[in-house]
């Protein structure tokens, strides 16, 4: 089972089990991470799942898609490695995936 590390603005680290097929934004939800807020459920709809990937992982997690930058749009301090967690979808290749949590979400 794919593992996946969420740190907090804080710097602290929240390590998951994460199931192929997921998203993970939905394991972090289902872990309690504090952060994600995921106000849409996960429909790509607000950007309250923001996260920034870790740039050693950004090239596995590919690029979003235009609705997913459209919604980019409404998220705060957005970086070249900022993405929707809904919109990545967790796989054997993503094991230590490494997110960070911005200090805030729209």
């Amino acid at each position: 089972m794919p593992k996946i590390t969420f740190i907090t603005s804080t710097g602290e680290n929240h390590e998951v089990d994460a199931a192929a097929g997921s998203t993970v934004m939905e394991n972090a939800i289902k872990n309690m991470v504090p952060g994600i807020e995921a106000e849409c459920g996960g429909a790509c709809a607000c950007a309250t799942c923001h996260v920034y990937v870790d740039p050693a992982w950004s090239g596995k997690t590919g690029e979003p898609e235009p609705m997913e930058e459209d919604m980019l749009d409404f998220a705060q301090d957005v970086r070249d490695t900022s993405r929707l967690s809904c919109q990545i979808r967790v796989s054997d290749e993503l094991d230590g995936l490494v997110v960070h949590i911005p200090e805030n979400q729209s």
